[in-house]
């Protein structure tokens, strides 16, 4: 499922995950629950509008802060994913490109 997708699947409940960790870390709204998370307050509200889904980074932010385990705070957000698949296009590394220069120990630049 695509982060589009997935912002549009009816299970799909970022405001539930969002309630319960204020709840938790007993927080009054959402912009101390960006402080406690370290993120802007509209990341929060992007989230909770479904305009930004829960990237991987944040959801391991949530695990940190709260001491939720990721398959809770996935099932809390309503991701039944059976496992959260990242695409092998992440995993390539990038073409390296040959310099027509070489770098002595000095940083002085000489052709090859």
């Amino acid at each position: 499922m695509k982060s589009s997708e997935q912002l549009n699947s009816p299970d799909y409940d970022p405001n539930q995950l969002l309630g319960a960790l204020i709840e938790k870390l007993h927080l009054k709204n959402d912009a101390a629950l960006s402080r406690a998370l370290e993120v802007a307050p509209p990341v929060i509200s992007k989230i909770r509008h479904r305009r930004l889904p829960v990237g991987a980074s944040l959801l391991i932010r949530m695990h940190e802060v709260c001491d939720l385990s990721i398959a809770d705070l996935r099932e809390l957000m309503g991701d039944r994913r059976g496992k959260f698949r990242i695409s092998d296009k992440q995993f390539k590394p990038k073409a390296v490109h040959t310099a027509s220069h070489a770098v002595t120990s000095h940083g002085a630049s000489h052709p090859a």
